[in-house]
């Protein structure tokens, strides 16, 4: 799950993580008053669930309340587009205020899960402000990395390494390893897959600043974080996924024309992976589990082909815990009832796979029935062309 920035800085400034002060608005008159208390310069930035806001126009600077309010209201209701919202972009229907700061430098500073480590990674870099993916594409040598035990967790010699690795000198030394510890705890105790400071600014008074702020979370813990799961900003996500969330489904929208319905993980991955290499674009990612039932399933067929970009279908099941003659019942169901204008190629091995291969030929529906992957693929990107 994501949360916007200005979430982001309320859960990090509760850890010990110096914010700049700021406030939120969701019209031009409120932003000409917050700019109005603040005095002085200060930052109008769009709160979307997507990076690279300053290319797009979204993060601005104002001298006066006159000028937030302009900028405010030129933003406010606009889509805003950027690198990584696609070119649909998306609705900026909030914005953050924050006092001015006097930068002197500005740097990275990032937690992630390393899976290979199987550690929590920090990672740190002189060129803030700037995509960690870019800075990784031209100057890798220039990103530190120090990987933190969980039993022991985040040790002050590590802050000091990263510290000075970053150049800093003197007192700003012991500042950024009680910053980075702070950071460590907010990320572990919320259970975060990524927390992320980009930029972490120094200023000419020698104070760090995250002056930008970025926390996902592992969406199987949210349980333990009710107070986290509230922050859930709905009209951020794609409604599609939103839908598959209320029937335990995992769902993840794509760009291409294949939809994918398959049993793991794993096997969806590599279904997605197949499909490219027989010409094809899978058009998302869907997991309906190990043990899902027929309800389940119809409504992942029909979440499936909400989306309009679908021209052909692939159900590629490998009956394990989930019995093929029970996918196959849901999936006929689901077609009878959504009258399905697409072909829709089937491959299921496993567990009563011949009854679940009679039940969609005794079916009266025109489902093209594939031996293996290799075959389910060729044929279902042949039916797309």
């Amino acid at each position: 799950m994501k949360i916007h920035e200005y979430q982001a800085k309320g859960i990090l400034k509760q850890y010990g993580v110096t914010v700049p002060e700021g406030k939120m608005a969701d019209n031009p008159g409120q932003v000409y008053e917050i700019a109005r208390q603040f005095g002085g310069t200060v930052a109008v930035k769009a709160q979307i669930h997507a990076g690279g806001r300053g290319k797009g126009g979204g993060i601005k600077i104002a001298g006066t309340p006159a000028e937030a309010e302009d900028l405010a209201r030129g933003m406010l209701g606009s889509r805003l587009v950027t690198p990584q919202t696609g070119p649909e972009g998306k609705t900026v229907q909030r914005v953050l205020i924050e006092k001015g700061l006097d930068i002197a430098k500005e740097f990275y500073l990032g937690l992630v899960i390393d899976r290979s480590r199987q550690k929590p990674v920090f990672m740190a870099s002189r060129e803030g402000g700037v995509e960690i993916e870019e800075v990784a594409r031209r100057n890798p040598e220039l990103i530190l990395k120090e990987a933190v035990n969980p039993a022991v967790g985040f040790q002050p010699y590590q802050g000091r390494k990263l510290a000075f690795g970053l150049g800093l000198e003197g007192p700003l030394v012991g500042k950024a390893s009680r910053l980075m510890s702070s950071l460590y705890k907010a990320f572990e105790s919320t259970d975060a897959s990524l927390a992320e400071i980009n930029p972490l600014v120094m200023t000419r008074e020698g104070e760090l600043y995250a002056l930008d702020a970025k926390m996902n979370f592992d969406d199987n813990a949210l349980f333990r974080h009710p107070e986290i799961l509230e922050m859930r900003d709905f009209l951020e996500e794609e409604p599609l996924e939103i839908e598959a969330s209320r029937f335990q489904l995992n769902y993840i929208k794509l760009d291409g024309e294949v939809g994918c319905m398959v049993n793991g993980a794993g096997l969806a991955m590599a279904t997605m992976d197949i499909i490219k290499l027989a010409g094809g674009n899978p058009a998302n990612f869907l997991d309906v589990g190990g043990g899902a039932s027929a309800e389940q399933v119809k409504n992942a067929f029909r979440i499936l082909l909400a989306d309009e970009k679908v021209k052909a279908v692939l159900i590629n099941i490998f009956g394990g815990i989930m019995r093929c003659d029970v996918l196959a019942s849901g999936v006929v169901e689901a077609a009878k009832d959504m009258d399905v204008k697409v072909p829709v190629v089937v491959r299921l091995e496993g567990t009563n796979v011949d009854e679940g291969r009679a039940i969609l030929k005794d079916s009266g529906l025109n489902f093209v029935v594939a031996t293996d992957m290799t075959d389910a693929a060729a044929k279902v990107c042949g039916l797309v062309k």
